[in-house]
């Protein structure tokens, strides 16, 4: 077995670089990036739970756990806005 370094996609220890397929504009404001983010977080609210009330059993229950830290984080994004807002 030879000691081979890893390839620089699969090192750990490599700082990591985005995907340039998608990237999002520089001069997006950031009450548009929170508002995009609190629209994402709320549907993938709605889908998790959706797809909860189907699945039976510990399945069900932790994807009733994803679904509640998706709109824990959908709440924080809300009052981020909120608090811009009332600036």
């Amino acid at each position: 077995m030879t000691n081979t370094p890893n390839p620089p996609d699969t090192d750990r220890d490599a700082p990591h670089q985005p995907s340039p397929l998608f990237l999002i504009a520089p001069d997006i404001d950031n009450h548009t990036l929170l508002e995009y983010a609190c629209v994402s977080l709320a549907s993938a609210n709605v889908m998790a739970s959706d797809f909860a009330r189907d699945l039976k059993g510990s399945q069900g229950h932790t994807l009733l756990g994803i679904q509640q830290s998706i709109m824990l984080g959908e709440m924080a994004v809300n009052r981020v806005l909120d608090n811009l807002d009332s600036r």
